[in-house]
C-alpha cells in the first residue's frame, strides 16, 4: 500500500507509540474505524463522531481556528489535515513542530479508498483498511449498475446569502453516483476559483433543478425551512427536501453508509416520493 499524501509526501509506517491529531472529523471517525482510538491524542471540537468515544478526546479548537499551543502541548508524531477543511498557513505552522502531517485531498467516492489504504498503511492497519474497502467497492459497484434516472439538484448549505457546491466538489461526486447532477454546471477549481459560490432563486437557470435538498450542515436547515421554500411561488413544481449533510459530505468510514443513504433517496425519488 502506498504511503504518499495528498501533498506528493511518503511518510515512514508509524511506530506502536504514534501520537495523533486528527483536524478533520470525517477522518477523526475513520481512525476510530481503523482501530486506532488509543493512539488518536487531539481532535477539532466539530470531529463528534464516534459520539461516545471521541469524548475522552482533548479538543484543539476547529477545523479553521486550530489552537496551535494545545496541539504542541499534546506532542503529536502525526497530525492529519485536509486541503478544504484546513488552512494553509495552519498546516504550514504545524508542520514547523510536528515531525509528520499527513495532508488528505479526496474528491470522488472512489478516493476513499485510497485515503483507507494511506492511513492503514501508516499506522499498521492494512487488514482493516482492506475490509472497509471491501464494503465500500461492494457498494460502489451496486450503485453504478443500476439505472438511475438523470436530474438536476441544488444543494444548499448555506443561507444568507445562499450557497451551494460547484461540480467539483465532494458532495458533487456523490451524487452524481445516483445520477443526480448538482447546478449550477460551474467547477471551483483550487487556485482562487469558488467551490461553494452564492445563488438566487429569482435566477431564470434555476428552472431547470427539479429537486432543491437542504443541508444538515453545515448551516442546519430545519422542516421549517424546507416548508418555506416549498410554499415560495418561485419554486412552483419542485421538490424541496432536507437531506443529511454527514452522510454526503463525510469521507472516511462514514462513505460507505452514505451510499446506502443515498440510494435510498435516489430510490424514493424514482417512486415519486
Amino acid at each position: 500500500m502506498s504511503r504518499i499524501d495528498a501533498a506528493g509526501v511518503e511518510h515512514p509506517r508509524a511506530s506502536n507509540n504514534a501520537r495523533i491529531v486528527s483536524l478533520v472529523p470525517s477522518i477523526t471517525e475513520l481512525l476510530f474505524a481503523l482501530g486506532l482510538g488509543e493512539r488518536i491524542v487531539g481532535r477539532t471540537g466539530f470531529c463528534v463522531h464516534p459520539r461516545d468515544a471521541v469524548r475522552a478526546v482533548p479538543k484543539v479548537g476547529g477545523t479553521k481556528a486550530v489552537k496551535l499551543d494545545a496541539v504542541r502541548a499534546l506532542a503529536p508524531t502525526h497530525v492529519i489535515v485536509n486541503i478544504d477543511e484546513n488552512e494553509k498557513p495552519t498546516i504550514d505552522a504545524l508542520a514547523e513542530f510536528v515531525p509528520h502531517v499527513i495532508v488528505t485531498h479526496p474528491l470522488t467516492a472512489h478516493d476513499n479508498l485510497s485515503l483507507y489504504a494511506l492511513l492503514g498503511a501508516i499506522f499498521g492497519r492494512e487488514q482493516a483498511a482492506q475490509s472497509l474497502g471491501e464494503a465500500l467497492s461492494s457498494r460502489l459497484d451496486a450503485i453504478a449498475h443500476a439505472p438511475w434516472p438523470a436530474r438536476r439538484v441544488l444543494y444548499v448549505i448555506w443561507r444568507d446569502p445562499w450557497m451551494t457546491i460547484a461540480r467539483d466538489t465532494y458532495i458533487s461526486s456523490m451524487l452524481r453516483l445516483v445520477n443526480w447532477h448538482t447546478w449550477p454546471d460551474v467547477e471551483g477549481g483550487f487556485t482562487g476559483g469558488n467551490r461553494y459560490p452564492t445563488f438566487d432563486f429569482d435566477d431564470p437557470a434555476l428552472a431547470s433543478v427539479e429537486r432543491i435538498l437542504l443541508s444538515s450542515e453545515p448551516y442546519r436547515f430545519t422542516a421549517k425551512h424546507r416548508d418555506e421554500l416549498a410554499a415560495d411561488a418561485r419554486l412552483a413544481g419542485k421538490t424541496v427536501q432536507l437531506i443529511d449533510g454527514e452522510l454526503t459530505s463525510w469521507y472516511g468510514s462514514r462513505a460507505i453508509d452514505g451510499i446506502d443513504y443515498l440510494r435510498g433517496l435516489a430510490e424514493a425519488a424514482t417512486r415519486g416520493a
